[in-house]
């Protein structure tokens, strides 16, 4: 049971503007980072910190 709550958080999408605001980056960036990388989250972050340069 419990393996199938972590999953469904990890599969959660980021929202765009929090992520933007976490990552200093324009809202419009970060609905392009978040549609190409969809529920990646790992990959969502480090591309938002090589735009946020």
């Amino acid at each position: 049971m419990a393996d199938d709550k972590n999953t469904a958080v990890a599969a959660q999408a980021y929202e765009a503007i929090p992520f933007a605001k976490k990552h200093r980056i324009s809202v419009e960036d970060a609905k392009e980072i978040l549609a190409k990388h969809g529920t990646d989250r790992k990959s969502a972050d480090k591309e938002g910190r090589r735009v946020s340069l």
